[in-house]
This record gives structure tokens, C-alpha cells and sequence, in this order.
């Protein structure tokens, strides 16, 4: 029986569901994050405030959540030309990805977040990567999933299971997951204080929450809350 867990938390929306799945899973739960200079670099304080409404809103999780661990990969900025990392305009590259594509950021998350677990005697590692409502990212995707809990667990001599709660699910789904989790109270708390907009805006309020209404992350998201709101789910 696995009773601990590590999420990998950014402060967006499928962080903070995949958050709540773990506090309702399991009985230990710390989260981690990654400063790489990405471009919405606001997300590492929305996720503080996220962590601190999740527990006053939901006193029987707080207990259960532990430890918050912020590293910094200011390298993985260095080596990067992407629009997440740079002021550049969002556009689709010649290998089909979206140039939003950070080569190796999943890999290099995993990587140190197990560490961490390591350390901290940490069973499940939850992350929020999805190829059902995503933008194409290879690092996002099922098989390098489980490559990766493989080449962990073998690396570091421990079983690490990486929890997907994510995977086949679309956009809207993951609200209605969130519902489910943590009832209209979850679901307003992931639309006030979450972060995902890429350009880092949280000026614009919309239904869905705070972002310039554009980028691909605000569209995908955008796109859900509509399907959410609208479709009775199957």
C-alpha cells in the first residue's frame, strides 16, 4: 500500500487537481516545484497561495499536506530557446511541436523530484502530464511515463510508481475531476488562484480564472471550463 506521495505543483489547474487526488489518496503528501525562469514566472506565487486557500478551505487535507520544496533550475532557462523562456511569439515549429515545447523539462522534473522523494521517503510521485487535451509535448505522453518510473526505479534501487490522474482525460474532465475531489469549493478556488496563462497575466479575470485569454494554455483551459459548463458528462 503506497501512503505517501510527491506532487509536482506548479499552482496551475492540473497541478492542483492532481494535488487534491493525492491528499484524498494518501496520508502524506509534500508538493515541489521549479524555478527555471520560465516566462509566467508568477506561477511560483500563485502556487503559495493555491497551497495556503487548500488549507483553510479544506482543514481534513491540511494535516496530510507536508513539506513544499521550490528548486532552482535556472540551467534548464540557459539551455532553452523556447517562448516559455524567452520573449518570443507562440508559434507552431517546423517538428510539428509548438515552440511552448521546453525540450527535456518533464524529464529534468521527474528526475529531481525523485531525488527528493528519495530523501524524503516519498512512494508516489503525482504529476499532471496528459496527451488527451495537450499540445503535443513528448515528455507529456504515457510511454515516457513509464519509461521514466522504470529507468527511476532502477536507477535509484527504489519502486517509484508515477501517478498520472491526468492522462486520458480532456480539459473539461479535469474540472469535473476537481468537482468530484473537492466539490464547487475546489473548483472556485482552482479558478481564483491557479495560474496557467503562459504570458504570465493576472490582470484579466475570465469564467475560467486569471490569463491574457490567448496563449495556448489559456485556450486549452478556456476551451474545457466551456465544455464543463455546457456538456452533461458521459
Amino acid at each position: 500500500m503506497h501512503k505517501t506521495a510527491l506532487v509536482l505543483f506548479s499552482g496551475g489547474q492540473d497541478s492542483t487537481t492532481c494535488l487534491a487526488h493525492a491528499l484524498k489518496s494518501y496520508e502524506r503528501v509534500e508538493t515541489i516545484a521549479f524555478d527555471y525562469r520560465q516566462r509566467h514566472h508568477v506561477e511560483l506565487e500563485a502556487r503559495v497561495q493555491v497551497l495556503a486557500e487548500i488549507r483553510r478551505q479544506f482543514p481534513h487535507w491540511a494535516p496530510k499536506l507536508g513539506q513544499d520544496h521550490l528548486l532552482d533550475l535556472a540551467v534548464l532557462g540557459a539551455v532553452s530557446e523556447t517562448s516559455l523562456t524567452r520573449e518570443t511569439a507562440f508559434k507552431m515549429e517546423s517538428s510539428g511541436l509548438p515552440n511552448t515545447f521546453v525540450p527535456g523539462r518533464n524529464l529534468l522534473f521527474l528526475t529531481l523530484a525523485a531525488a527528493v522523494a528519495y530523501r524524503r521517503d516519498l512512494q508516489v510521485i503525482v504529476t499532471g502530464v496528459c496527451e488527451t487535451d495537450f499540445s503535443g509535448y513528448p515528455d507529456c505522453r504515457d510511454d515516457t511515463m513509464k519509461a521514466m518510473q522504470l529507468a527511476l526505479s532502477l536507477g535509484m534501487d527504489k519502486r517509484y510508481l508515477i501517478e498520472t490522474p491526468l492522462m486520458w482525460i480532456d480539459k473539461a474532465d479535469t474540472w469535473r475531476l476537481a468537482e468530484t475531489l473537492g466539490g464547487p469549493a475546489l473548483v472556485d478556488l482552482i479558478v481564483e488562484h491557479t495560474h496557467t496563462c503562459y504570458m504570465g497575466d493576472r490582470a484579466h479575470r475570465h469564467a475560467w480564472g486569471y490569463g491574457c485569454g490567448t496563449c495556448p494554455a489559456c485556450e486549452l483551459r478556456a476551451r474545457g471550463w466551456e465544455r464543463y459548463k455546457t456538456q452533461v458528462p458521459n
